[in-house]
């Protein structure tokens, strides 16, 4: 059921853009034998063979929609833990060994203000290994004793960082609402 292909005489420029769009035509049709959703009958669909040992493995086609995506989903997600980690550092209190701690409860407080995320920022900071706290997961009231240290320095951790300003009690200092976007 191959069509042919159009063939136009006497206007090059034309006939390049036909052959380019039949090339992208073709490449869409080859695409979509593979995708599980297009068809009706499964019978119909070519099936991929995966390789656990490919570098592409589990990660979306390079230069799609979803791949930017991630990347700016791990962008940000990675602004919310340096944002963290100078949370902690600026609210916290030194400890001999050069790290920084904090109480999860002190620090739910004053992270919640500005995301609802702390718990997964603070597990992602944990893999990153940048904090450390006791046990698998954090619970607000049950685990507000827990301490939670700043394992570097945090001009380590973002050497290019801008130091944030810290409301005093007394009023004299003024700041604005902080956010990750802002840091």
């Amino acid at each position: 059921m191959d069509k042919e292909p159009i063939k136009i005489y006497g206007n090059d420029a034309l006939s390049t853009r036909v052959a380019a769009f039949q090339k992208k035509a073709e490449q869409h049709t080859a695409k979509q034998r593979t995708n599980p959703f297009c068809h009706g009958n499964v019978s119909e669909m070519t099936h991929q063979k995966w390789d656990k040992s490919d570098p592409r493995y589990g990660k979306p086609p390079e230069g799609s929609k979803t791949e930017k995506r991630g990347m700016a989903a791990g962008a940000h997600i990675g602004n919310e833990v340096l944002f963290l980690c100078e949370m902690i550092a600026q609210y916290g209190v030194p400890n001999d060994d050069n790290t920084i701690s904090i109480t999860f409860g002190e620090l739910f407080q004053i992270y919640t203000t500005i995301s609802n995320k702390v718990v997964g920022i603070l597990l992602r900071a944990r893999k990153h290994g940048l904090i450390y706290f006791e046990g698998e997961m954090l619970y607000q009231r049950r685990d507000d004793n827990v301490i939670v240290t700043l394992l570097k320095p945090i001009d380590e951790i973002c050497p290019n960082r801008v130091p944030l300003k810290r409301k005093h009690d007394d009023g004299d200092e003024q700041t604005s609402t902080l956010s990750p976007e802002d840091y």
